[in-house]
């Protein structure tokens, strides 16, 4: 059985894996998901600081949460370097299928979501002045980076699905991974994941969750 589409509560699309049981958003609504947990609680808490943002998707999934930071990004004047992991993609059909562009009304003329999916692996392109973007297909535990990105989008399947992402090695490197004062914010709110993140140095923050969730992470280094 492949992975199949469907449609959360507030009329956009996810998919859900056949691999790991789960789906790549919340059924109360993926767009609102995406717009409280990582445009509202990390870029645009970010972007009062500075105007200049370089950010770390874990993982890319579908491209909504790069979609709709372009389209921010865009609309506020910023400069995005934006980077996505994911080692399980989507179908280049799977993404063409998803309705985001015409639920969020945008033209793919200026924001072109399937080149996000279309484009080659590893190799980085200029979306238009405000957005660049890379996708890598690798595994999140061959990250390297050091003292690199401003944010990190935590949005891995959920610990129940994929436990060992959620554990203090792959933290540590998101720790690693950020700048000083850099931010990680997630959808989980889990204390266990919590306590880990305090444990690899983050001082965290417990805010109100996205439609659905009673609560959820933002952590800074």
């Amino acid at each position: 059985m492949p992975n199949q589409l469907f449609e959360t509560a507030d009329g956009s699309h996810s998919i859900l894996s056949e691999q790991f049981g789960v789906s790549y958003h919340s059924k109360h609504g993926a767009i609102q998901e995406t717009q409280h947990v990582f445009i509202n609680a990390a870029l645009r808490f970010k972007a009062l600081l500075q105007k200049e943002l370089s950010i770390l998707d874990i993982g890319f999934g579908t491209g909504l949460n790069a979609y709709m930071t372009l389209i921010e990004a865009t609309h506020r004047n910023l400069s995005v370097d934006y980077t996505g992991y994911e080692a399980f993609p989507i179908s280049i059909e799977q993404a063409k299928a998803l309705n985001y562009p015409a639920l969020l009304n945008i033209s793919d003329t200026i924001y072109p979501f399937q080149l996000l999916h279309e484009c080659d692996w590893e190799q980085r392109i200029a979306i238009n002045n405000h957005f660049s973007f890379q996708k890598c297909l690798q595994t999140f535990d061959q990250i390297t980076d050091q003292n690199r990105f401003d944010m990190v989008y935590f949005d891995a399947f959920a610990p129940n699905a994929q436990p060992d992402l959620w554990k203090q090695p792959l933290l540590e490197k998101m720790y690693q991974a950020l700048k000083p004062d850099g931010v990680f914010v997630t959808y989980c709110a889990k204390g266990e994941v919590k306590r880990t993140l305090k444990a690899v140095g983050f001082q965290v923050e417990r805010l109100k969750g996205p439609p659905g969730k009673r609560e959820m992470t933002r952590a800074i280094k």
